[in-house]
C-alpha cells in the first residue's frame, strides 16, 4: 500500500500546475502577467468564445535594456495594446518585435497594432504564406526552418520541427533559462484533448514531438499556447492525448 502511495504521490507532483511558484501581476480582468524569471514573463489573455466557453491563452515577454520582444499576441489589437501599455508605463521599455508561433489569432491577433508603434515582427515562411492567403496581417521577417537572434545578448532560437496542431506552428528556445515555449503544439497537463483541430497534422504530430523531446532534453519550464506551465512532461502528455484521438 505504501509503495502505491508514493508512486501515486510522485505522479501527482509532476503534474502539479508550476504557475502557482511564481509571482504574477493581473493587468486586468482579461490579461495576466507572470514573472518566470530574469528578464522572461508569460503574458495570459483571457477570451469568451462561442465555442470553447472562457479560456486563457499564453504568450512570452522578454525584457532587456529597456526594451521587449513578445513571444505570440493576445487574440486582439484592443488587449496587445493594453499589454503593450502596461509593459511601457510599469517597465518603461519600447516594444521592439513579435515572434509569431503560427498563424492563428491567439498568436497574431495583435500584429496589425504592434506595426502600428514601429514593432518589427518573425514568422516561419509558412505561417506568411498563410497570411498572405488569408488576407491577414504579414509578418515582415520570415524564416524557413531555423532562426537564431541576439536580443540584448538573450539568445532566442526559433525553430520548424514539423506539422502538429497547425502546419505552420514554431517553437521558441531560450537556452539561457532553459525555457521552451511550445505553443499550442504543445498541451497543458490539465488538457484532457488537442483542442482545435482545424489545422491539424494528427498523423505527423507525434513524430514533430518526439523532435523536440531530443532537441530539447534539459528543458526546464515549458509553456503552452493555453494553459498552465509546465515541464518536460508536457511532451509526454501531448503524445498520449495524440495516441487517444487517433483511436477516436
Amino acid at each position: 500500500m505504501m509503495s502505491r502511495f508514493v508512486s501515486a504521490s510522485l505522479l501527482l507532483l509532476l503534474f502539479l500546475p508550476l504557475r502557482a511558484q511564481y509571482p504574477s501581476t493581473q493587468i486586468n480582468e482579461d490579461l495576466e502577467l507572470i514573472h518566470l524569471q530574469d528578464s522572461v514573463f508569460v503574458h495570459v489573455s483571457w477570451v469568451n468564445s462561442e465555442t470553447y466557453g472562457r479560456f486563457s491563452c499564453n504568450g512570452i515577454v522578454i525584457v532587456r535594456n529597456s526594451e521587449a520582444v513578445l513571444i505570440d499576441t493576445p487574440m486582439s489589437n484592443e488587449q496587445t495594446k493594453q499589454l503593450c501599455d502596461y509593459l511601457v508605463e510599469h517597465f518603461k521599455v519600447t516594444i521592439r518585435a513579435l515572434i509569431a508561433g503560427h498563424y492563428h489569432d491567439d498568436c497574431i491577433g495583435g500584429l496589425e497594432y504592434l506595426h502600428s508603434i514601429g514593432a518589427r515582427s518573425l514568422a516561419c515562411q509558412l505561417t506568411i504564406d498563410k497570411c498572405e492567403e488569408e488576407g491577414l496581417a504579414i509578418p515582415k521577417i520570415a524564416f524557413d526552418k531555423e532562426y537564431d537572434c541576439l536580443f540584448n545578448n538573450e539568445l532566442i532560437e526559433c525553430r520548424f520541427f514539423g506539422p502538429g496542431h497547425s502546419f505552420d506552428n514554431i517553437t521558441v528556445w531560450l537556452p539561457q533559462q532553459k525555457i521552451l515555449f511550445g505553443g499550442c503544439l504543445i498541451k497543458s497537463a490539465q488538457s484532457k484533448g488537442l483542442g482545435n483541430l482545424s489545422d491539424a497534422n494528427i498523423d505527423e504530430w507525434s513524430t514533430t514531438i518526439e523532435k523536440i523531446q531530443y532537441a530539447y532534453p534539459d528543458a526546464k519550464l515549458i509553456v503552452p499556447g493555453h494553459g498552465q506551465i509546465g515541464n518536460s512532461q508536457l511532451l509526454s502528455h501531448t503524445i498520449t492525448l495524440i495516441k487517444k484521438q487517433k483511436k477516436e
